[in-house]
């Protein structure tokens, strides 16, 4: 079974909406399909480490009110790796993907307390050893996110996975750097890696947050694979796995966070990790919504 791995986060309901082209002001568009679908970046990323055969503890807050929690509920207590924290005086919300013609997607996002975090939900897992634990940018930004980081840094278990995703620069500043001071593996895009960088390079922005964690660095670059940087050389160039068609990219970069864990927890070296997880990702991509339809590119 390998390494135990945390995860702490969101669950939410993906209302992916497919359309020809974004909306533009005061024009009318029609969909091609809705859907709900399971998602939330922690939940993507829980959901590989947990069917992959990762021993795994998923800690997600589900609002009971409204239609979506109650949605979202029953198939977290069939997981056994899912810890929900049922808090039925407050709403879960949902997040609107819309999905164009070549599998891009935009989030729309209405946040409820499943980006919510207390130290007390840790309670029950005081006495466990995790090797790793990831955590999302999202969760880190709302105004529970203090809670979390110190959280972190007082009881935080094991290696820390930190994705802060593309709302990262709202985090507020002080908590970024406290978070880095932790020395996480980062997982980020292209975007992401120079906007946390303040670069305009991509090797300069690899440099400048290396300097920073002195830990496992990825970028993923989307179907050109990802650049790994772990230790003060230079970046190394991990190879995309082609793909076909893409259906939609809802949840490629949460799996392929998952997928470097499950790799590392595993024992893998890391670019052996990233290789794997560049093929779990590209599985994601030639499907629907966020969730792999065949857990078998996971045992391999």
């Amino acid at each position: 079974m390998g390494k135990s791995v945390l995860v702490i986060g969101s669950t939410c309901v993906d209302v992916i909406i497919r359309v020809d082209h974004l909306p533009r002001t005061e024009e009318n568009l029609h969909p091609r399909s809705q859907q709900f679908s399971i998602g939330g970046c922690a939940y993507n990323a829980a959901n590989i480490l947990g069917r992959g055969g990762a021993d795994t503890v998923f800690v997600t807050p589900v609002g009971m009110r409204g239609v979506f929690g109650p949605y979202l509920l029953p198939t977290l207590r069939k997981q056994p790796w899912s810890h929900p924290v049922v808090i039925r005086e407050a709403e879960n919300g949902c997040c609107y993907c819309l999905v164009e013609t070549g599998g891009e997607r935009t989030f729309m996002s209405i946040h409820g307390v499943e980006y919510s975090f207390s130290p007390d939900w840790m309670v029950s897992f005081r006495e466990r050893d995790f090797a790793y634990t990831y955590v999302c940018g999202l969760e880190v930004e709302e105004e529970s996110g203090e809670s979390l980081t110190a959280w972190l840094e007082q009881d935080g278990r094991g290696t820390l996975l930190y994705a802060p995703g593309p709302r990262g620069m709202r985090v507020p500043g002080e908590r970024t750097q406290r978070i880095l001071r932790l020395r996480p593996i980062l997982h980020l895009n292209r975007t992401e890696a120079l906007q946390m960088s303040g670069q305009e390079d991509l090797l300069r922005a690899m440099h400048s947050l290396y300097e920073k964690t002195e830990n496992l660095l990825i970028v993923t670059l989307g179907g050109d694979g990802a650049m790994v940087m772990d230790g003060p050389g230079s970046p190394l160039h991990v190879p995309g796995v082609p793909v076909q068609r893409v259906e939609d990219t809802i949840g490629a970069g949460d799996a392929h966070a998952g997928s470097v864990l499950l790799g590392l927890s595993r024992g893998m070296p890391p670019l052996e990790a990233v290789e794997f997880a560049n093929r779990v990702a590209a599985s994601v991509v030639t499907q629907r919504g966020a969730t792999l339809q065949d857990d078998r590119i996971l045992k391999t």
